[in-house]
């Protein structure tokens, strides 16, 4: 049951990553650029973009990889703590964007960050064999 629950996760998470990515790319680029903290040096749709490759990169990576599963779960709970300070940089600057249109629901977001680096681990750790 373990196993399949993590399998799930995994799969969930994967094709979250890959549909955040593409809306980077495409139809939400203005609404992430919110996302993006004043001390990034990049231009915020540059950055916008770069993380958008990264998230599509990382989902299918959680969708196909097998032999590597463990390493890509590590990198994208890597990837999910880079990008906190954004949600914490949308908070403290009050920037509206995907419903998060007040202080109590951008700070409620800054929750769900440690959840989804949980998720990350968990779900691609490699399950112990019996013995």
């Amino acid at each position: 049951m373990t196993s399949t629950a993590r399998a799930i996760g995994r799969v969930a998470l994967g094709a979250a990553l890959a549909f955040a990515g593409i809306t980077h790319l495409t139809v939400a680029r203005q609404e992430f650029r919110a996302q993006v903290p004043d001390f990034v040096p990049l231009d915020p749709d540059t950055t916008v973009v770069a993380s958008g490759v990264v998230e599509v990169t990382l989902g299918a990576a959680l969708l196909f990889a097998h032999r590597r599963r463990s390493l890509v779960g590590k990198i994208a709970a890597l990837f999910f703590t880079a990008i906190f300070p954004g949600n914490v940089a949308q908070w403290l600057h009050r920037r509206s964007a995907f419903g998060l249109d007040t202080d109590g629901k951008r700070f409620g977001r800054l929750f769900f960050q440690p959840v989804l680096v949980a998720l990350a681990l968990w779900s691609t750790r490699t399950p112990r064999r019996r013995a």
